[in-house]
């Protein structure tokens, strides 16, 4: 991965992981047992392959969902592939490598996530979906960071607001707590 968000719960991905052709993905993907098939990080848009990837999955049929973190240009993906992008707030610390031209190629199939970590993240969150009105465009998620933004304070500050918002939470953690990476 490009960025260092400073609540990153995928530190493996800066410089772990294996290599795969295009073809062993593919087959790897034909043999899961499953139509769907998410492309994610790191980021995958920095994959050697990663556009040919998703546009060979989409010819044999697979649903692709590409999740980004928001730091590089999504023009060149297959528009049959569902974009997720996770534009970074600022207390990711990486808020400035936000590619938001990315905004303008959102469909509404499309989904734009924010990991938020405090209220100042939320209020930079509900200024960039009011200031793109990314709300016309498609759906909005938000999770709290785990050690750092209690899932219920999240919650009642979107109620409050009364806001068109999915509320998500990192189900791995949840699921395989204290491990850095799910089964």
């Amino acid at each position: 991965c490009n960025l260092r968000c400073d609540y990153c719960d995928t530190r493996h991905a800066y410089d772990d992981g294996e290599e795969f052709s295009l073809d062993e993905l593919v087959a790897y993907a034909e043999n899961s047992g499953t139509r769907h098939v998410t492309i994610t990080g790191g980021e995958p848009l920095l994959q050697k392959g990663a556009l040919k990837l998703m546009t060979r999955l989409c010819d044999l049929g697979f649903d692709v969902t590409l999740e980004t973190g928001g730091s590089e240009s999504t023009a060149a993906v297959d528009p049959r592939v569902t974009r997720i992008i996770d534009f970074k707030t600022p207390d990711s610390g990486e808020q400035d490598q936000n590619h938001l031209e990315n905004i303008h190629l959102l469909r509404k199939e499309d989904q734009v996530k924010f990991v938020i970590s405090s209220q100042t993240d939320y209020d930079w969150a509900l200024s960039l979906i009011s200031e793109f009105e990314i709300l016309d465009r498609c759906q909005v998620l938000m999770s709290p960071v785990t050690s750092k933004l209690e899932p219920t304070t999240l919650a009642q500050w979107i109620l409050n607001d009364r806001l068109e918002i999915r509320f998500q939470l990192q189900l791995h953690k949840l699921l395989w707590p204290g491990e850095d990476r799910g089964r």
